[in-house]
């Protein structure tokens, strides 16, 4: 990539394009602008490099972007709060409705869209921080938020670490939302990618995305990816659910203890053999299979990108949690530090 054509001023900061290498021949960009992770290059079957995550060419193009979220953080509330509303102590708080009846990501400028501050940099560590200020798009608090990307050296796992803190009861959901085709960005689809989701629960929304509350088993249902299938299997199935999402956009519960580390998913490519292993300590993966993309937008090169190119793997909390007491709690309190990890490792198999 020109990382000339990255650099750039946004709101009075520089922007810049960082790269995180190993020996292993892995290379991933990262722009500060929104923490946006703009490229991840590993090696196919063959040993060809493959880029595997759509984005632009250009910091204009990502300013001008018809998608304000690939590859980026996503906050202070990643996912939907249903009406912008929510309550702490009894007080009521409103945000900004820019998803139907609903807030989504943080609101009209959220973590996704503001420049990070860079605090170290290396060729297998970049650390991002930004403080947000107390009422930002309708959030109570300041917060200050750190994310560090890291690459092993020696094996091919690549980390997000979050860490947050505040000085006044908040909520608080980070993720990112890269946009996965393991077949390389630009290629059509990812109906043919073969996906395990280690999850025996999901949870079902109204036609506004908002989840009713209580989960219900995946057995017998297109969200079954306990045992491998295809993507595209039955994403087409006859039903409310996938019916108004176009396809997948729902919370997978995570088969594994609160709060600790374990498997969230396995996806790979039959074109390329790459395969991608993720972990995460979250509750939950908002599987989102790019339902929403038009293909009128250029990508990279001469890249257009059409519903369904990619796959989104976004390790968060729930959706809603801060009107649901019965999910987990995504209250962070003065004197608390939010910590948090997905652990995305590459290889290729036959």
């Amino acid at each position: 990539m020109d990382k000339e054509r990255f650099k750039g001023r946004v709101d009075g900061k520089e922007v810049a394009l960082y790269t995180l290498s190993n020996a292993n021949g892995i290379e991933i960009d990262i722009l500060n602008l929104g923490a946006k992770i703009v490229a991840i290059r590993v090696p196919d079957r063959e040993g060809k490099k493959v880029d595997i995550v759509l984005g632009h060419d250009s910091l204009q193009d990502y300013i001008d972007s018809e998608e304000a979220y690939f590859g980026a953080i996503c906050g202070r509330y990643a996912n939907r709060i249903a009406k912008g509303k929510f309550a702490i102590n009894g007080k009521e708080y409103s945000l900004l409705i820019n998803n139907g009846p609903n807030a989504l990501h943080g609101g009209k400028k959220g973590f996704n869209s503001v420049v990070w501050t860079v605090e170290r940099a290396s060729a297998s560590e970049l650390v991002l921080s930004y403080i947000s200020k107390d009422g930002e798009e309708g959030y109570p608090g300041e917060l200050k938020v750190q994310v560090t990307y890291g690459l092993c050296p020696v094996t091919n796992n690549f980390a997000i670490a979050y860490e947050a803190t505040t000085d006044k009861s908040t909520v608080l959901n980070l993720t990112n939302h890269a946009y996965f085709n393991l077949s390389g960005e630009g290629d059509p689809s990812v109906h043919d990618h073969t996906l395990l989701i280690n999850a025996k629960e999901y949870l079902p929304t109204d036609e506004t995305a908002i989840p009713y509350g209580k989960p219900e088993a995946v057995a017998g249902t297109p969200f079954d990816f306990i045992e491998p299938h295809l993507i595209g299997e039955r994403i087409d199935t006859d039903m409310d659910q996938l019916n108004w999402a176009r396809g997948y956009d729902h919370t997978f519960i995570l088969d594994k203890p609160l709060g600790e580390m374990g498997l969230c998913a396995v996806c790979s490519s039959p074109k390329s053999g790459i395969e991608m292993k993720i972990k995460t300590d979250q509750p939950g993966m908002q599987l989102y299979t790019g339902n929403w993309m038009s293909g009128n937008m250029r990508g990279k090169g001469d890249s257009r990108y059409p519903a369904r190119s990619a796959v989104c793997f976004e390790t968060q909390h729930y959706p809603d949690s801060p009107n649901k007491p019965e999910y987990p709690s995504t209250l962070l309190r003065p004197g608390e530090t939010f910590r948090s990890q997905t652990i995305f490792s590459f290889n290729t198999i036959e």
